[in-house]
């Protein structure tokens, strides 16, 4: 059966640097709507607006219920959405209070870090010389970031640091969520965790006077470009790419997030930041470059995703669609044994000695 070849991800590599890239740019303007809002009724607007986002389209293909509501869908679900939707916004619009937003801008690389790690440690996503390579560049990309304003910023790199974290985790659970189509997933985040940042802020934030509604308005906006439609591009990405490998792809969010906020923003370019951006270009270089090629096993298994016919997994047919074409609905593979270049996509999680 022939294997996937480079065409085939191109999309997906596609899907995931537009996601960064309007992700990257929600920084620096997350940061200019923090003058009349707190950081948790920001959280929750800009999830909310990823909800209104993707609601048109949400109700369209997914699995078949028993699919879906399997347990271990179910489970990824909630945890993208209390670790993705819940604490990692949170955490970051808290740091990005306390720091420029060029900085926290980049800082955002350890989540590539805590992707790899997590991917690696928990979710059976093998990683080579290269790719363990490239998540040391962003380690040491984030160190030097840390430092430019002395100890000052060193609580604020800590709570973006966390947010990573939680971000890390929620990329290795979406990627492996089957049962629902990205814009379903995105739904599933935005509105819980919109809801829930949303009562927090009623519950706990100084409120001196309700938002003026352009505000409110702008941080729907924001949400609905940079966390609705990024996240349903990204998730599409990480399902074809594996979770690390569309994180590292996903890593260059910060460099237009520095570019607006040194533009826009007008805050000073420093050296650290340029250092930084001279480490992640190799990291994403080496990461892409990754090559792992061996015989292997698919059990049977059904789900729900975007595919090809042409990538030697998704021999059903439909007729009159040409095999190259790209769709999503729901689909059930037959065992089989073959050897290709793969990556840790939705097929490919199996054990390597």
């Amino acid at each position: 059966m022939s294997s996937p070849g480079a065409a085939s991800r191109l999309a997906p590599a596609l899907w995931c640097l537009i996601a960064a890239a309007l992700f990257g740019a929600s920084t620096p303007a997350a940061k200019q709507l923090l003058a009349g809002l707190g950081p948790l009724a920001l959280a929750g607007l800009l999830y909310l607006g990823a909800a209104l986002a993707v609601l048109p389209v949400a109700w369209r293909g997914g699995a078949p219920r028993e699919v879906a509501l399997r347990r271990a869908n179910l489970t990824r679900l909630l945890g993208a959405v209390v670790f993705g939707g819940g604490l990692g916004p949170v955490l970051l619009l808290l740091g990005l209070a306390r720091a420029p937003a060029a900085s926290v801008a980049l800082w955002l690389n350890l989540e590539t870090v805590a992707t790899a790690l997590l991917a690696w440690l928990l979710f059976r996503e093998q990683l080579g010389v290269r790719a363990w390579t490239a998540a040391l560049l962003a380690v040491v990309a984030g160190v030097i970031l840390a430092s430019p304003a002395g100890f000052g910023l060193v609580p604020a790199a800590g709570l973006v640091a966390l947010a990573c974290l939680c971000w890390g985790l929620d990329n290795n659970l979406t990627a492996l969520v089957d049962g629902f189509t990205p814009a379903q997933t995105t739904l599933a985040k935005g509105l819980v965790a919109g809801a829930v940042n949303l009562g927090l802020a009623l519950a706990f934030e100084a409120r001196p006077a309700a938002p003026a509604a352009g505000l409110v308005a702008a941080a729907l906006l924001v949400g609905a470009l940079g966390y609705g439609a990024s996240l349903v591009l990204y998730i599409r990405g990480a399902q074809q790419l594996g979770a690390t490998r569309s994180q590292v792809l996903f890593s260059t969010a910060p460099l237009l997030g520095g570019v607006v906020a040194w533009t826009a923003l007008g805050e000073p370019v420093e050296g650290a930041q340029l250092l930084a951006i001279a480490l992640l270009a190799p990291a994403v270089w080496l990461m892409l470059g990754e090559r792992h090629d061996h015989e292997h096993v698919h059990e049977a298994m059904s789900h729900t995703h975007s595919h090809r016919h042409d990538d030697g997994h998704h021999d059903h047919v439909h007729e009159g669609l040409p095999r190259a074409h790209r769709h999503t609905h729901a689909h059930t593979h037959a065992p089989m044994v073959h050897a290709h270049p793969h990556l840790p996509d939705l097929h490919h999680r199996h054990e390597h000695p």
